[in-house]
């Protein structure tokens, strides 16, 4: 690969990815117009060069006509092909169509990447009814697992876990990273009545007095099944959990709602940059994004389904 872009917002990310791979990165600018537009500017890339431009999707909506733009442009100047480097990859959870006349996000997200981009590297994308992310995204894939690292900071961070699932569809994170501890998980039992209506059981949790609580998801965005958990914990005399996510969504005042609920502590991945992104995943991504680029297929070829790395 011959250059790496940063969308605004993901300079950490990028330098780290250029300290990985030795890929070296490139200016891109945007100029926001006072009536909404974007104009976007590249350094152009060199030519016939396999190019990635790095962009985390939390908060979507604002960053996505720009994201396009920017890759409009670098195959316009000259690139073979553009990958798309997303840590946090959105949409994924509407993947179906839950109530009549609601659009299916993640397909119709999934395809809009699949026009733009050549190839993708994500952490963790929110499957839940799709068996594989090329079943939502049309294009060479890689997706790289977070539990791994996510179970290093709990084994250096917290004696004894009781690693705690919040709900059925945080389930596979959970055990994975029960598994890589040999740590003892449980997966609540969950009642949603509605965005931030939310009852919450655990099953089994007496077993386990002397273990401490880590709750554990893939998304942490409004909190609220997460701050029902706690209180559950509370209701059960247990001390004060960790709550990790492996993306850090984080509505307004979620990370404060799970302080208040009595977390003792937050910690997310860097798939999203802030104050609690102390799980470093850029070294996988890195590595993704070489695999894709050291067999390179023609411009516009794709496969059925995303990979694992």
């Amino acid at each position: 690969m011959s250059a790496l872009y940063a969308m605004p917002g993901n300079e950490a990310m990028t330098e780290l990815l250029v300290l990985h791979s030795g890929i070296p990165r490139r200016a891109l600018d945007l100029h926001r117009f006072p009536d909404g537009e974007t104009l976007v500017r590249i350094e152009p890339p060199p030519a016939q060069g396999d190019v990635a431009i790095v962009c985390t999707l939390d908060h979507p909506d604002p960053k996505l006509v720009p994201l396009l733009m920017a890759a409009a442009t670098a195959r316009e100047l000259g690139a073979a092909r553009v990958g798309l480097v997303a840590p946090y990859l959105a949409y994924m959870r509407q993947d179906t169509r839950f109530h009549p006349g609601e659009a299916i996000s993640a397909s119709i997200f999934g395809k809009l990447l699949g026009h733009a981009f050549d190839w993708l590297v994500t952490a963790d994308p929110h499957l839940h009814r799709y068996r594989q992310l090329g079943e939502a995204c049309p294009l060479d894939a890689r997706v790289v697992h977070a539990a791994p690292r996510a179970a290093a900071w709990v084994r250096q961070h917290v004696e004894s876990p009781l690693i705690i699932g919040p709900d059925g569809e945080s389930a596979q994170w959970a055990n994975a990273v029960a598994a890589a501890l040999d740590a003892p998980c449980v997966t609540a039992s969950k009642e949603r009545r509605g965005d931030r209506d939310v009852r919450i059981e655990l099953p089994g949790i007496e077993r386990w007095p002397a273990h401490l609580p880590v709750l554990l998801d893939d998304i942490i965005a409004s909190g609220q099944t997460m701050i029902e958990t706690l209180r559950c914990l509370r209701r059960h005399g247990r001390p004060a959990a960790v709550c990790v996510g492996l993306h850090g969504v984080f509505a307004a005042g979620a990370r404060e709602g799970l302080l208040a609920a009595g977390a003792s502590q937050v910690v997310t991945s860097n798939s999203i940059a802030g104050s609690t992104a102390l799980i470093d995943i850029s070294e996988d991504l890195a590595a993704a994004m070489n695999e894709l680029c050291s067999d390179p297929r023609p411009a516009g070829n794709t496969i059925p389904g995303g990979t694992t790395a």
